[in-house]
């Protein structure tokens, strides 16, 4: 099961609504997957198509308990390659789909052909009415990709004028959705996991977001210890180098010149990064008598090396 389908699983099982959040839920799912048709004698009926049993049960309940409509489930075979069965839930025109349609805002008052894009602010006037019309909305086109691999939760809608309201509605919650034109549709798109959790939190899918919330401190862990490893690696590659860069030039000044050439504080370091090449430049330091600090050993070396490139040039 996929992580999205588990958001929606869970999602469904919100059925105790009022009457309110019935409609604005219901308004929510039909915008985004309904669509409006015109049958014989110019009678309208209106069908909601899902590939998710539980969407189609929780429509088929809330149209029955709130709006006292017996609707008809029709379960088809999908023409994808994934034959997954489609399942269409149709409002004829003897169900009363006028009033309901105006009821959640698909069709304004002025003609019940005349198709309203704009959510209704009475409608999310209540808090929970609110969450619910998210919530729909999301049952309806949104989606959520694996966390393991990517962040990012998304509703598609087919107007852009909808989709800045939706973000607008979203937003109000303190999140920064953005809306993009994806072919023919336009998408509300949230990509920050930590905004991710908050609209999950806001649509009541509370388990799928603890699972996430484990998953991006698990990949929050491993990012810190990578880079700490990554740090490491980097720290000892160039302590290292500059060891082997440090013998380099000691045995070309023991080549060229001789080691007694050198002043004794240099001779010293020099003798001692030779018999302990990996050895650090505090421990090097440490055996020193008087003992000479990291810097000091730096410093030291940073000369010798500096000799070391003069008899180069010499040599040239």
């Amino acid at each position: 099961m996929s992580f999205s389908l588990k958001v929606k699983n869970e999602v469904c099982r919100y059925v105790e609504l009022s009457k309110e959040e019935a409609v604005a839920e219901l308004s929510g799912i039909m915008r985004a997957s309904g669509t409006l048709g015109i049958g014989a004698n110019r009678s309208l009926n209106f069908k909601i198509i899902t590939e998710n049993p539980a969407i189609a049960r929780l429509i088929f309940k809330l149209l029955k308990e709130h709006f006292d409509i017996h609707t008809q489930v029709i379960v088809k075979r999908s023409n994808s390659l994934k034959k997954n069965n489609v399942y269409i839930v149709m409002i004829k025109e003897d169900m009363n789909v006028k009033q309901l349609l105006l009821d959640v805002g698909i069709l304004t008052e002025e003609s019940f052909f005349s198709l309203n894009y704009t959510i209704s602010k009475k409608m999310v006037e209540d808090i929970n009415a609110k969450r619910a019309y998210i919530r729909g909305a999301f049952l309806g086109g949104g989606s959520i990709s694996n966390p393991e691999k990517t962040y990012h939760l998304e509703f598609v809608t087919h107007n852009l004028d909808y989709a800045n309201e939706l973000s607008t509605l979203i937003n109000g919650y303190g999140l920064s959705s953005k809306v993009i034109q994806r072919k023919s549709s336009y998408v509300v798109y949230i990509k920050e996991g930590e905004q991710i959790v908050d609209l999950l939190n806001i649509i009541g899918a509370h388990s799928s977001l603890l699972q996430l919330e484990n998953i991006r401190i698990m990949k929050e862990m491993r990012n810190n210890v990578n880079r700490l490893v990554n740090c490491e690696t980097a720290n000892l590659s160039k302590t290292v180098n500059a060891a082997v860069r440090q013998i380099e030039s000691i045995k070309l000044i023991q080549r060229e010149i001789g080691l007694n050439r050198l002043a004794k504080n240099l001779r010293e370091i020099a003798e001692l990064r030779l018999d302990y090449p990996d050895e650090s430049l505090k421990e090097l330091g440490a055996m020193l008598n008087p003992p000479v600090g990291k810097s000091g050993v730096n410093h030291r070396l940073r000369r010798i090396e500096k000799i070391a490139e003069e008899l180069r040039k010499e040599e040239w």
